[in-house]
């Protein structure tokens, strides 16, 4: 999957479409177009709002999964936020607010991004009296609990720096379990016993072998460790009922006969938790390529994991644009192509490439790990056996892609950060372009690409497994979008276009990106540490040569790529080295790999790039305000149209989606 590269704001769109909206602390909240909708016959636009309603249904699995009190700290601060009767202009009460939609935009109390827990501007005196000043019947208080037991609970939780400090903590040498607070591992679970755990369970004569533990919290039941499912008559029950129930509301106006047979299946495996029926339904629906409309519904991808075994509940429901999917199809009927003639070697290249399709889509609603920070382009299913004999599906999100193009125009960054003129040219010319055909060529034929050797497992290289997958993906796509086939197939103008995209990826992966991360801090986040471990390993490969290098201008430090295709040379050479690593299961060289390039930062140059941007009053984090579908039904309740609404605001979005769709108890079980 595909996180967003840019950072940095601008104002309106030239079709007076309102894609910027709210700014607090360092996110920008935006808006997507769901253009197309209105000319969807009616059977697709029901179909996309029962969808979307089941999208909506698993809010509470992604909160609870990201912090076990998580759901108590939300549901207490909107009381004080919607309820409290006190000074509300007070600067206790306005950090509050701001604290308040941070939890919201990161599903919890700590960074969706740099993972780090978020330090409150208010005081533990003032929350206190104000839990104190509103009904004690809508806090959440446990069966013969008082505000001063839940302040006691939460407090330490929220103000201590010491107390679940990282949401994943993925810093070597550590016990990543023990300290990560994401809510995957019961109490007292350390890190050798839940991978002692899982390697028990496999089999390594199984050719099929599934995903373990995707779907479990592993805890520890009388000093014996063991899995509580996320399914229907299980952990998240009540939130996994509701999704079901519109999912078989959807099944009756779904697209074809294929997709009533996708939705059958994610439907029994909500039931049984059964791993099995879970990758029965992922080729299910990688081979329906058919459906106009389209979702992504469950526990899918693990980088909220520190051993990246568990996946994050997301849902994505979607359509396709046929106009700009035309793109995405010449990279998919290539796809042998580019695989024959990658600088991998050739033990590790499929020697057929089955079942890969891509197309360009329209994102209607976002749910769950994709809301309200979200990709560009998904890569799925995620299991190799399953990619290697039946291929996989690769979307890249149009409308997602436009809104973040088109805030981020004339706001100043390249001014500030490009070189010369003539690299800013280069980047207002090809810029739009090469970005979007990266993200083909990373979600179509970087995921799909490359095959395991026997025996080695999906989890072989633990908790550096998403950071190498990410960065095998985007080495791909830099080495392919310098190649004449590009321009060949009508993908690029010209041979000169992919310099745009070096040049911005080198400044990001070196420079710019540590916008995102605070003083003193590692990189931690698997999308950071890849890019710069691509660009610094490309830095330091080719420092004798200068293919990129450091200048100084007017005291200010800029990132110059010297030589394009030596740049490309040393971008395939890393590719073929990280291909070896995945292929092989090679852990040892994955950690040199991250630890060596991926994490450290340099502090001078840190504070010297936060300085310049925060000159430029921009926020470096973007997230989506989903629009709002609403049924029209007839005197009998049938739906006779499904319209679509742009005009919510943020934190009356976010209430309203805890009051409707708030499935999950407070007090964690």
């Amino acid at each position: 999957m595909t996180a967003v590269i840019a950072v940095g704001t601008s104002s309106v769109a030239a079709d007076n479409f309102e894609y910027n909206n709210e700014r607090f602390a360092d996110l920008q909240m935006l808006r997507y177009k769901v253009s197309g909708f209105e000319r969807l016959p009616l059977r697709q636009k029901k179909l996309i709002y029962y969808l979307s309603e089941a999208a909506l249904c698993g809010r509470d699995i992604m909160f609870d999964q990201n912090g076990a009190y998580n759901l108590r700290i939300r549901k207490t601060l909107e009381t004080v936020y919607t309820d409290y009767k006190g000074e509300r202009n007070s600067a206790d009460f306005k950090a509050l607010e701001v604290y308040l939609k941070r939890v919201w935009f990161s599903n919890g109390i700590h960074h969706h991004y740099g993972c780090d827990k978020f330090e409150p501007g208010f005081s533990q005196d003032f929350l206190r009296k104000a839990m104190k000043s509103v009904s004690t019947e809508k806090l959440p208080l446990a069966k013969g609990e008082s505000v001063d037991d839940l302040c006691n609970t939460l407090f330490p939780v929220m103000f201590d720096p010491d107390v679940m400090p990282m949401r994943v903590n993925q810093k070597d040498g550590e016990d990543l379990v023990l300290t990560s607070a994401a809510n995957f591992y019961g109490p007292g679970v350390t890190q050798a016993e839940a991978e002692a755990f899982y390697e028990a369970q496999k089999d390594t004569t199984d050719k099929e072998p599934v995903m373990y533990g995707l779907n479990s919290r592993l805890v520890k039941q009388d000093g014996v460790l063991v899995e509580r499912k996320w399914v229907a008559n299980g952990l998240y029950g009540e939130a996994i009922k509701k999704i079901v129930f519109w999912l078989e509301k959807a099944r009756g106006v779904a697209d074809t006969q294929a997709q009533k047979e996708v939705i059958d299946e994610l439907v029994k495996f909500y039931t049984t938790g059964d791993l099995k029926t879970f990758d029965r339904y992922s080729i299910l629906w990688l081979k329906d390529t058919e459906s106009t409309v389209d979702f992504v519904n469950g526990f899918i991808e693990s980088y909220g994991d520190p051993l990246g075994l568990k996946a994050g509940w997301e849902a994505l429901v979607n359509f396709k644009d046929l106009e700009a999917t035309g793109r995405a199809e010449k990279l998919s009927e290539n796809a042998q192509w580019f695989e024959d003639h990658s600088p991998v070697d050739d033990q590790f290249k499929k020697k057929e490439c089955k079942g890969i399709s891509a197309k360009v889509i329209t994102a209607a609603m976002l749910g769950g790990e994709l809301y309200p920070a979200t990709a560009i382009g998904i890569n799925l299913p995620n299991s190799n056996w399953i990619r290697k004999q039946h291929g996989s599906k690769s979307v890249t999100i149009g409308n997602l892609t436009d809104a973040y193009n088109k805030a981020a125009h004339g706001n100043g960054f390249n001014d500030e950060f490009v070189v010369d003129q003539a690299t800013k040219d280069l980047i207002d010319k090809y810029g739009d372009v090469c970005d979007d055909l990266h993200t083909d060529l990373h979600e179509c034929l970087g995921h799909g690409s490359g095959r395991l050797v026997d025996g080695v497992g999906d989890d072989a290289l633990k908790a550096h497994g998403s950071t190498i997958e990410e960065a095998r993906a985007d080495l791909f796509a830099l080495y392919y979008l310098a190649d004449p086939k590009l321009v060949e197939l009508g993908l690029t103008p010209d041979i000169e276009a992919f310099k745009s995209n070096y040049y911005h990826y080198m400044m990001n992966g070196l420079m710019t990106q540590l916008v995102r991360i605070r003083p003193g801090k590692d990189v931690e986040e698997a999308h950071m540490r890849n890019r710069q471990l691509i660009a610094r390993w490309a830095y330091e490969h080719g420092k004798a040569d200068r293919v990129v290098e450091f200048v100084v201008n007017n005291g200010k430090t800029y990132v110059n790529v010297n030589d394009y295709e030596a740049l490309r040379r040393l971008f395939g050479e890393l590719l073929k080295e990280i291909q070896r690593i995945k292929s092989e299961g090679d852990y040892e060289a994955a950690r040199q790999l991250v630890e060596t390039y991926a994490v450290k930062v340099d502090p001078l140059l840190h504070k010297e790039v936060l300085a310049r941007y925060e000159a430029l009053d921009l926020a470096p984090y973007k997230g989506f305000i989903n629009p709002v579908f609403r049924a029209v039904t007839d005197a009998k309740g049938e739906i006779t149209d499904v319209t679509v609404d742009y005009s919510e605001k943020y934190a009356d979005q976010m209430l309203r989606y805890s009051a409707d769709y708030g499935f999950l108890p407070y007090v964690n079980e």
